[in-house]
């Protein structure tokens, strides 16, 4: 549950980032793995409403101009009332022409009076409580996607930070041992490649990072402000409507009024959008879902999340397999040749050491000398329990006094 949430909220932060992105063309490679075929199976509008089947892809127009028609009955009820209260505003003025323009003296009974009054309080308050609803709402989205970006930036850093620490590990594994013990020339230059590559990579990650980040907080600051500014505008229209109800103003009424129709229009309008975003979300959501299972298939993400290319990770993991086979060989070499072997004191450091007690044990080295699998041999041991050896000092790294 936890973890489809949290997929839930990545959802937002991509929909978000690729909303603001610039337009990037859709790839419709034979190869390419449709995302949430049967949830995006909608009537495209741009298509002669015939049904979109290729799948979450916020990149192709054809994907969200079917989402965008699934909000159609919100914007065409914007579009009735807006039309309907112009009609009727026009209507009003007709009926006022043509009985003369005068002043009008209507006299209303104490119920119809009332009844006004209350039906005034009543949608005053019902308008209220729909502000306060709005702007309640807006502080839980903005800090549901704030803190959504925060983490998945957090997550983004994290990886980068992963793959430097990888280049430095490669580099101290260059530079260990010294003299005897150091890597063949051919293999540390592999390594200054890697490392370069590996680099650029993360570099590559955390600048993307870094400008969906910024991005995507301009978006959400201006959603706020949107949403913050139509609250208030409703609230101060509904206050004002009802005192200049009360007190008589008619053409303060009107006015307010007036914009009243363009505010609910605006509203409409918004909700619409919402739909629209709602459903995209969910889109992504289930997408997600099926990302996770085939995180290396061709699919509309490769657009979005910065993909490190296959080359390249697979170069780093065998140059690392090399690394690591290279300095156990090492190791190991020295271990036999000099730490357990009784070489005579005229050789001098670093071949001879006064080697006492038991001999060192082999490290036992994960790879053939093809790259392939080895097991461990017998008295061998493994790289987690090597600092447990303690029937001897490490003669690589700390000698031992010599001989007197």
């Amino acid at each position: 549950m936890a973890s489809s949430r949290g997929r839930c909220l990545v959802a937002l932060l991509l929909v978000s980032a690729s909303l603001c992105a610039h337009g990037a063309a859709a790839a419709s490679d034979s190869d390419t793995t449709v995302l949430a075929a049967e949830r995006t199976r909608r009537k495209d509008p741009l298509d002669g409403l015939r049904y979109y089947t290729g799948g979450w892809n916020i990149s192709n127009r054809h994907y969200l101009a079917s989402a965008g028609f699934s909000a159609a009955p919100v914007f065409v009820l914007a579009a009735l009332w807006f039309v309907a209260v112009a009609a009727a505003a026009l209507l009003a003025c007709c009926c006022r022409c043509c009985r003369g323009g005068g002043a009008s003296n209507y006299s209303y009974s104490r119920r119809v009076f009332a009844t006004s009054l209350v039906l005034l309080i009543v949608f005053t308050a019902a308008a209220v409580i729909g502000c306060t609803v709005l702007y309640d709402g807006q502080r839980k989205f903005s800090g549901s996607t704030t803190a959504t970006l925060d983490y998945v930036v957090s997550q983004a850093d994290g990886a980068a930070a992963t793959m430097r620490d990888f280049t430095g590990l490669l580099e101290t594994a260059k530079g260990a041992g010294g003299g005897v013990a150091s890597l063949p020339p051919d293999v540390a230059r592999t390594i200054d490649d890697v490392a370069r590559r590996v680099d650029a990579a993360s570099d590559e990650l955390a600048g993307r990072t870094a400008s969906n980040s910024r991005r995507i907080r301009s978006a959400l600051d201006t959603i706020k402000k949107v949403l913050i500014g139509v609250a208030a505008v409703m609230l101060v229209l509904v206050f004002l409507g009802f005192v200049f109800s009360l007190t008589g103003f008619k053409s303060l009424v009107y006015t307010v009024v007036f914009l009243g129709w363009i505010i609910i229009t605006a509203t409409l309008i918004l909700s619409g959008t919402f739909l629209l975003l709602h459903n995209v979300i969910g889109d992504t959501c289930v997408a997600m879902d099926e990302w996770v299972v085939q995180p290396q298939g061709h699919t509309a993400l490769d657009d979005i999340l910065p993909c490190a290319d296959a080359a390249v990770t697979a170069e780093a993991l065998r140059r690392s397999e090399e690394v690591n086979y290279q300095l156990v060989a090492k190791l190991n070499e020295l271990v036999s040749n000099v730490s357990n072997r009784n070489v005579l004191p005229q050789a001098g450091p670093p071949l001879y050491y006064n080697q006492s007690g038991p001999p060192v044990p082999l490290l036992c080295n994960p790879y053939n000398a093809d790259l392939s699998g080895r097991r461990c041999a017998a008295g061998e041991v493994t790289a987690d329990n090597a600092q447990q050896v303690r029937a001897v000092r490490p003669a690589i790294e700390e000698p031992p006094l010599m001989r007197s």
